[in-house]
């Protein structure tokens, strides 16, 4: 067989491919060529160490087709998370690539916060001979845009380091420009270092490919971590979503609730999607259309109008964000607007005070704001971001709920009378899908947030309000599991009466012996305010003992806020306990998220 001639002479200038496609395409067709001259590649001499930092999975998943590329191309591959690498371990390795998500506002995920402490220390050795490039995750929604990214990029560089490849910050649409760094690295580095793809491997998906899943996965021979294997189902995904039917609609909470929290199901059908408790599910929304009639008119449009071969109206419905205005659209508004109130705001230089002004308003909203000078429809389309999946933490076990997926979701709506709002994913749920419709679905795998492995660990739960979700997923899977640790839930919201959602089940798991303690906190009940870090101060010595005897401790909810507090408490009980102070308590809690067992789902 002949070798195929070079990449270039095969994909004309003008095929209708994507940049990250042509580059798939690239490596399959040296594959192929490859594996056409019939010799065996040699085992590989240099191994790329992808480390990430994740809070949802998404840059774990990423760093698992990092490894199946670089395998693909002749070279050894091993994915470990970020908090399981220390700085003498670094100080071995030559090849890092850093896959890393922003959490909150510009802080490590909760994976990489030890690693980032560590690496920040004046006795943290050298590292002139380590190759590294970075890959940031983020949100340009967020002012501290992919800032974790950054800070290691600059970290590495200051300790010596020798940067492969210019660092890329990926947006929410993040699988091309992921794709094509993916590529550009990983031939860089095979180039450099002479690895020779083994005869018919092709570049995973992932790798710049355009569908289908990746079936190479490497097996670290040792050092610091392994890859995981890829799940069944793992083909539909955000490009692919499954179309999952909803078998059941529910409301939780009272009719009298300030609240309406509901709990949905989804038959997986034929879709081979396999989860675990404490994965999450990706909900492809649609936006109102009477939000969307109402965007049209104020803007003269009828919505036949044509944009990239789609009419209007199916654009603002089904793929561009209008209830969260973005940073373009809000500079450009100040420009043309200088004298509305958002450009009297932005002009305060307060980051705080815009936040406040802007929260719960959406692209309507700034649009009437800037009156007249205001964009028409073709000037404003641009500013539109695409319309993202929104993830839900599973509140089901695949051991007690075969073939089904549950979510509990609270239904967002605000507003006055003049103008109501509602939540986009939550709403189109709650009013829009029928039972027996169906829903665009994908899986968002955590495995950082899940059941303890060790059926007989203690397991602590702090989850208010819809963050009882994955732990009643636990719970179900230690039940199936016939798991014989203690379970200890704290939960709460605003009334007893009317918002103590799956009170029936979890009055049964009590009784059952399966939920061995829960601890309620209901914040309006009475005078003072009670909230779970309350109920956790109250039980702190027997808390502290919990953790003592090898307990897991898990959070769910509320990033901003909750979780905070809950974390602040946490410390408190143990400085209490330990009586050594602050920085004592500070190092047992590193010592619980090295060992894993202290672990949050929070958003």
């Amino acid at each position: 067989m002949s070798v195929l001639p070079p990449t270039g002479s095969l994909i004309p200038v003008d095929a209708p491919f994507s940049a990250a496609q042509e580059s798939w395409l690239a490596g399959f067709i040296a594959g192929i060529a490859a594996a056409g001259t019939k010799t065996a590649a040699p085992a590989p001499t240099t191994t790329i160490d992808v480390l990430f930092g994740t809070q949802t999975g998404t840059a774990e998943s990423l760093a698992d087709q990092l490894v199946a590329g670089a395998v693909a191309r002749g070279l050894g591959g091993r994915a470990t998370a970020l908090d399981d690498v220390s700085p003498d371990q670094l100080e071995t390795m030559s090849h890092v690539l850093v896959v890393t998500s922003t959490y909150g506002e510009g802080e490590m995920p909760d994976n990489a916060g030890l690693f980032w402490d560590a690496i920040q220390a004046s006795t943290v050795p050298r590292l002139e001979g380590l190759q590294y490039a970075v890959l940031g995750l983020g949100d340009t929604s967020y002012d501290e845009f992919c800032q974790a990214g950054k800070l290691l990029d600059t970290r590495f560089e200051q300790l010596g380091a020798t940067r492969v490849h210019e660092r890329v910050d990926c947006d929410v649409d993040f699988e091309d420009p992921a794709a094509l760094w993916t590529a550009a690295v990983l031939d860089r580095i095979a180039a450099e270092t002479g690895a020779t793809a083994p005869a018919g491997a092709t570049a995973p998906a992932g790798d710049g490919a355009p569908g289908g899943t990746a079936t190479t996965r490497a097996t670290a021979a040792g050092g610091a971590g392994t890859t995981r294997a890829s799940r069944p189902g793992s083909e539909w995904t955000k490009r692919n979503p499954y179309p999952a039917r909803l078998v059941e609609n529910r409301l939780l909470s009272d009719p009298r609730s300030a609240k309406e929290i509901r709990h949905y199901e989804f038959d997986l059908g034929d879709s081979g999607i396999t989860y675990a408790a404490g994965d999450a599910l990706a909900v492809v929304p649609r936006n109102d259309d009477a939000l969307v009639g109402e965007l049209l008119t104020h803007l003269g449009a009828t919505g036949d109008e044509v944009f990239d071969g789609r009419t209007v109206r199916d654009l603002l419905r089904d793929d561009r964000e209008v209830r969260t205005p973005s940073k373009d659209l809000i500079a450009d508004l100040v420009q043309r607007a200088p004298s509305s109130e958002l450009a009297a705001v932005v002009a305060h230089g307060d980051k705080h005070e815009l936040d406040r002004w802007l929260w719960g308003r959406d692209v309507l909203d700034l649009l009437r704001d800037a009156g007249p000078n205001a964009p028409g429809l073709d000037a404003l389309l641009p500013f539109l971001r695409p319309l993202q999946a929104r993830q839900y933490s599973i509140s089901s076990s695949p051991l007690a709920h075969p073939g089904r997926v549950h979510l509990t979701i609270a239904s967002v709506r605000y507003g006055d009378v003049a103008r109501r709002h509602s939540g986009v994913a939550s709403t189109h749920l709650a009013d829009r899908v029928a039972v027996g419709d169906q829903v665009g679905v994908y899986l968002q795998p955590n495995a950082a947030f899940s059941v303890p492995a060790d059926d007989d660990a203690p397991l602590v739960m702090v989850g208010p309000g819809t963050g009882i979700a994955p732990f009643r997923g636990f719970l179900h899977e230690r039940a199936a599991r016939g798991a014989t640790g203690r379970n200890w839930l704290f939960f709460g919201d605003q009334h007893r009466d009317t918002d103590f959602v799956y009170r029936d089940e979890l009055t049964a798991l009590q009784e059952s012996g399966v939920l061995s303690r829960l601890d309620l906190a209901f914040s309006r009940d009475q005078a003072e305010k009670v909230y779970v870090q309350t109920r956790m101060r109250e039980q702190s010595r027997e808390l502290y003992a919990w953790l003592e005897d090898g307990a897991t401790f898990t959070v769910c909810g509320d990033a901003s806020r909750m979780a905070k507090d809950v974390e602040a408490t946490l410390l408190q009980v143990i400085a209490e306990q330990r009586g050594n102070g602050d920085d004592d308590a500070a190092e047992y809690l590193a010592d619980l998220r090295r060992a894993k067992r202290y672990v949050r789902d929070v958003y």
